[in-house]
């Protein structure tokens, strides 16, 4: 529904790592706590070099205007979820771009499976042959 530009708060070997193309947002959602905006379950492994041993899934937290995060809070009082789409530098600063969404319901799931089993079930006939 919409998006925001944050930048990320990492330590060194983090930036390392994120460069090296080894983070990802699969399961990582934002929440507002206390005025401040925290990206959660965002995985980035470890840097090989580093003897820093932190944890790879630690709350990250995001930088963002107090307005911006005002809206964000509010959207998601409403029943929208805070996620991150992609992950970038620009000029050299790591940042995230965020977006509220609405979540799908349990029936929308429900299809999106049928039609998923569905096209394997297509593929395996197709393959078959």
């Amino acid at each position: 529904m919409e998006t925001v530009e944050a930048g990320l708060v990492l330590s060194g070997p983090e930036v390392k790592s994120v460069r090296a193309g080894t983070a990802s947002l699969a399961e990582a959602f934002g929440r507002v706590d206390r005025g401040e905006v925290h990206l959660y379950n965002m995985y980035i492994a470890p840097y090989a070099p580093s003897r820093d041993e932190g944890d790879p899934r630690r709350p990250r937290k995001l930088l963002l205007h107090r307005a911006e995060i005002r809206k964000l809070e509010d959207g998601v009082q409403h029943g929208l979820a805070m996620i991150p789409l992609r992950l970038y530098f620009r000029k050299n600063w790591a940042k995230v771009e965020l977006a509220l969404g609405r979540g799908r319901r349990k029936y929308d799931k429900r299809e999106r499976i049928k039609t998923r089993e569905a096209e394997r079930e297509i593929k395996r006939g197709l393959s078959r042959r």
